[in-house]
C-alpha cells in the first residue's frame, strides 16, 4: 500500500511542478489552484509513505518519478526539445527508481 501511493504521490509532484510553470508566477488561476492540490496531495501521500518506507528511498523514489514525467510530459507536449541523449538518461533514471524498490524490498 505504502508503494502505491508512493508513486501516486510522484506522479503528482509531475502534475504540480508542471502546473506551477503554467501558473507564470501565480498570475494564471487555473494552473495555480491545480499547484496548490496536487502539492498537497503530493506531499500528504509522501508523508504516509514514509511510514512504510525509509525517508531516503521515498524521497529519492518521489522526486524521480515526479522529475523524470515531468521532463517526459514537458518533451511530449513540445515545451522541451527530444533527443536520444535525454531519452537515455530519463530511461537511467527509471531504472535507478526501479533499483531502489527492489533494494528495499530485499534489505
Amino acid at each position: 500500500m505504502y508503494w502505491i501511493v508512493l508513486v501516486l504521490s510522484g506522479v503528482l509532484e509531475a502534475v504540480w511542478a508542471t502546473a506551477l510553470g503554467k501558473s507564470e508566477g501565480f498570475t494564471k488561476l487555473w494552473p495555480s489552484v491545480t499547484f496548490g492540490v496536487a502539492l498537497a496531495f503530493s506531499m500528504a501521500g509522501l508523508a504516509f509513505a514514509m511510514r512504510g518506507i525509509p525517508i531516503g528511498t521515498a524521497y529519492a523514489v518521489w522526486v524521480g518519478i515526479g522529475a523524470a514525467l515531468t521532463v517526459t510530459w514537458s518533451m511530449v507536449t513540445g515545451d522541451t526539445s527530444v533527443s536520444w541523449l535525454k531519452i537515455a538518461l530519463l530511461v537511467g533514471l527509471i531504472g535507478c527508481v526501479i533499483g531502489l524498490k527492489l533494494v528495499e524490498d530485499g534489505a
